[in-house]
């Protein structure tokens, strides 16, 4: 459902349609012109505009680096879950080779047990 929302931004009026609850877009709304003002009150007397463009850049390039950081851990996670994958074939190649040299622990146990029968009977 899409709600219509009225925001105010540096004193003009923007009616928004979104799936986004109005609570949410205020606060988007608010957080954008507490921007757009630091940088319009940073002394350098630029306009709303100018201030707009210079808070959209700020905002795409935190974007792009949060994207990158997300990424990186993408990747990371993906390279601990295939190094998992590898130990975990690994433990179980380890664990059937234990299971072998068990049994052949047993069969050699086995033989000497013969043996000493055969040599106690001898």
């Amino acid at each position: 459902m899409l709600n219509d929302v009225k925001v105010i931004i540096c004193g003009k009026e923007y009616k928004l349609r979104t799936a986004e609850s109005p609570n949410y877009v205020f606060s988007l709304a608010r957080s954008l012109e507490a921007k757009i003002s630091e940088h319009m009150n940073s002394g350098s007397g630029t306009s709303p505009y100018t201030a707009a463009i210079m808070v959209a850049l700020s905002v795409l390039d935190d974007l792009n680096k949060a994207n990158q950081r997300l990424e990186n851990i993408r990747t990371q996670t993906k390279e601990y879950v295939d190094e998992a994958g590898k130990n975990r074939i690994e433990r179980d190649s380890a664990q059937k080779e234990i299971e072998a040299l068990k049994a052949k622990i047993v069969q050699l146990e086995n033989m000497v047990k013969l043996k000493q029968l055969k040599e106690s009977i001898e």
